[in-house]
């Protein structure tokens, strides 16, 4: 449920119970719990628009204030803060409301917008590395977020399958004599073996050129090459979706080459504009306090990923009818971005209403502060990474001997990619972070492992009492109104990651909530001998609304639960 937007309709009829007429500002979380759940300070932004001292417009507020439902009590507080406790019969209700929906009460948007998410964007000339791990997960949960509550979502994997690397890469294919089968196995080494080939052999330089020229005028030898190395390639990305549990599936790859044919048309389109100019040859947007143009053609008549991306937000906008438009990409690509949307914008391939956004993101650091890379210097491949990250999560698993190699295997993945996934989306995506294994496997912290043990121990307290869980919420103290208050926040904090992109707010939340429930299980004892039936039954019900949320919020995440570790 929409917590604030409860606590804002209260506000709201106050204020017209009190004859203000202004838009009132919305509540915020009160800091403490000694100022109740939340706490309204639009009175003091309102004291000079009436002439009115705050305290004294806090006060006609609170007169007019409506305690018989939503809210229990209301406070002034400093100079014309009102602090608002929700009423425990009321957020009681709310919870078990909550319990009885699959969907937790989160009600979907009555306007949905469509999304486009341009997320993953590997090349295809080499395998993944660990550089494509955070565009990947960040815009699968971006996804998956905006898909859950209503939006209809555009997944869009593009991939660069285009330019001059690939004739020397089909010229090498071709050359050894096979299908690519067993050379492609390892792309990284496939492309050394073709560039140092090509550095050597002036012959094969020039055919590799030629092949270029071949591939882009559509001649069906090369193109079948050219398909053959692209389909090789994208196998090798769909393991490491598979391993991460990414929904990208090939329907969702827009690469390149799908906006070749359209270059043309996006130049003519600018020049239409009376936007081109041209300059040393090339044809360039300048726009207006930007010294460095947009360059969309080269003097040779080339294009440039500036082209591509505009043909694609044209796409996007006209064809798909997005109406947001959201590129998870490198936070080096601002500057970038920030040129094509405007140039977009202005040419009208774009409409004004639409929402295009960079959602920028730091860098994956080694525990040195530099990028991450093998011991050697080289690029640490994603695959290898994960396999590492599922070896080292044998070792978080702490009874070994119920289970057999199989579900060992099986918890691995589980842990071990849930680790990778949790440890990167937790931080603020727009910063840098060290990557480290005994961090992100600990059983404490704001870690993957310490949500799925919290939800595994709500599991054994499940199993444990082995009957029927019915009866209702009774919110008997002061811990027990936290933790309910928590659970019925869930569908403020999601809409509020969807609209900042930010899925460090889900594991915040996630973090504080599972914090709160392991501080509810050690005061206020549930199986415990002597423990009020009723009081019992209450508290199983807030421990189920808890794993349900845990469930749902790493869900979103694309991280799965554990019933026991």
């Amino acid at each position: 449920m929409k917590l604030k937007s409860q606590i804002n309709q209260v506000i709201k009829e106050a204020f017209s119970k009190a004859g203000i007429d202004h838009e009132p500002m919305s509540v915020t979380d009160a800091s403490k719990a000694e100022f109740g759940d939340f706490q309204f300070n639009g009175a003091m932004a309102l004291s000079k628009k009436l002439g009115k001292n705050p305290r004294e417009i806090a006060a006609d507020i609170l007169n007019h204030l409506d305690l018989t439902g939503v809210l229990s009590k209301a406070e002034i507080a400093g100079p014309g803060f009102i602090n608002l406790w929700l009423d425990p019969l009321w957020i009681a209700a709310q919870c078990e409301n909550a319990l009885k929906d699959s969907r937790l009460s989160i009600e979907k948007r009555e306007t949905p917008v469509k999304v486009v998410v341009d997320y993953s964007g590997p090349n295809m000339a080499k395998q993944m590395h660990v550089g494509h791990l955070r565009s990947t997960i960040i815009g699968d949960t971006l996804a998956n977020l905006l898909s859950y509550l209503g939006d209809d979502v555009i997944r869009q994997n593009h991939i660069g399958d285009w330019g001059t690397q690939f004739g020397m890469l089909i010229a090498y294919l071709e050359m050894i004599g096979e299908d690519g089968s067993v050379s492609l196995k390892d792309l990284e080494q496939f492309y050394k073996d073709a560039k140092r080939r090509f550095d050597a052999d002036e012959a094969f330089a020039d055919k590799a050129r030629e092949y270029v020229v071949k591939i882009q005028s559509g001649d069906a030898h090369c193109l079948a090459l050219w398909q053959k190395f692209i389909d090789v390639s994208l196998g090798h990305c769909e393991e490491v979706y598979d391993k991460l549990s990414v929904h990208l599936t090939r329907d969702d790859v827009r690469a390149e080459s799908f906006y070749n044919d359209d270059l043309p048309t996006v130049v003519e389109a600018l020049r239409a504009k009376g936007t081109l100019q041209e300059s040393d040859g090339a044809q360039c947007v300048f726009l207006e306090g930007d010294e460095i143009p947009v360059i969309v053609q080269k003097g040779d008549g080339g294009y440039l990923y500036a082209t591509t991306d505009l043909a694609a937000l044209r796409y996007r906008a006209q064809k798909l009818e997005a109406g947001r438009i959201a590129y998870v990409v490198d936070a080096r690509q601002a500057g970038h971005f920030k040129q094509v949307f405007r140039v977009a914008k202005e040419a009208d391939f774009v409409a004004p209403e639409v929402m295009l956004e960079h959602v920028g993101f730091g860098t994956m650091m080694d525990p040195n502060g530099k990028p991450f890379k093998t011991r050697d210097g080289g690029t640490v491949k994603l695959i290898d990474l994960l396999d590492e990250a599922m070896v080292k999560a044998k070792d978080a698993i702490k009874d070994k001997e119920s289970y057999s190699q199989q579900e060992i295997d099986a918890l691995a993945k589980i842990i071990g990619i849930g680790a990778v996934k949790y440890a990167d989306l937790s931080i603020n995506r727009e910063s840098n972070y060290i990557f480290n294994w005994d961090k992100m496997l600990s059983f404490e912290g704001n870690t993957s492992l310490y949500m799925q043990y919290a939800y595994a121990r709500i599991q054994s307290i499940f199993r444990k009492y082995d009957g029927k869980i019915e009866g209702e919420i009774i919110i008997g103290d002061a811990l027990e109104h936290r933790l309910s208050t928590m659970l019925l926040r869930f569908e403020d904090v999601l809409n509020r990651a969807a609209v900042d992109a930010a899925p460090n707010q889900i594991t915040t939340y996630l973090y504080d909530l599972v914090t709160l429930f392991m501080r509810f299980y050690e005061q206020n004892p549930i199986l415990k001998e002597g423990v009020d039936e009723k009081m019992k039954m209450s508290r199983l019900l807030l421990a189920d609304l808890t794993a349900k949320t845990i469930k749902q919020g790493l869900a979103l995440l694309g991280i799965q639960v554990v019933d026991k570790l």
